[in-house]
C-alpha cells in the first residue's frame, strides 16, 4: 500500500479513574466511519498503558477523553512518556470537561487540540485528518 493511501490510526484513551465512556465510544465510532484505523482501550488507563498501545499500534494520534478532573496531571504524563519514547510527533487531542482556563496551558504542554462537550463529531474528524500526514 503506497504512504499516501495509509489509513490514519489514532488510539482512543480513557486515563484515569473517569468511568463514563459514551463519549469516547461515540468519537470513536465517528472516526472509524471517517476511514480512520481506531483502537479503543477502553477505561481505567494507566498514562503508561496509553503510550505502549500508542506505540505498539503504531499510531499516528491519541484522543483523551476525559471528564474526572485530571486532565493537568494525567495530559502531561502521556505528553512526557510520548517524548521519552521518541513518539513526540504523534498528535495529542484531548476532550471531555476540560474548564476553559486550562486549555491554552494544555496546548501550551503539546496538545494540538481541545475539544469540549458538545463540539461537533465533523470538527475532531477534520482537525485529525488535517493534523496527521499518514
Amino acid at each position: 500500500m503506497a504512504p499516501s493511501t495509509r489509513k490514519i490510526r489514532v488510539v482512543v484513551a480513557k486515563p484515569g479513574l473517569d468511568g463514563h465512556d459514551r463519549g469516547a465510544k461515540i468519537i470513536a465510532r465517528a472516526l472509524r466511519d471517517a476511514g480512520m484505523e481506531v483502537i479503543y482501550t477502553g477505561l481505567h488507563q494507566t498514562p503508561e498503558q496509553i503510550v505502549e498501545t500508542v506505540l505498539q499500534e503504531d499510531a499516528d494520534a491519541v484522543g483523551l477523553s476525559i471528564l474526572s478532573g485530571a486532565h493537568m496531571t494525567l495530559v502531561p504524563r502521556v505528553i512526557e512518556l510520548l517524548r521519552e519514547q521518541d513518539a513526540g510527533d504523534v498528535v495529542v487531542t484531548v476532550g471531555g470537561t476540560i474548564p476553559n482556563q486550562d486549555i491554552a496551558e494544555l496546548k501550551q504542554l503539546g496538545v494540538a487540540e481541545v475539544f469540549t462537550p458538545g463540539a461537533p463529531t465533523q470538527a475532531i474528524i477534520d482537525f485529525i485528518e488535517g493534523a496527521v500526514t499518514p
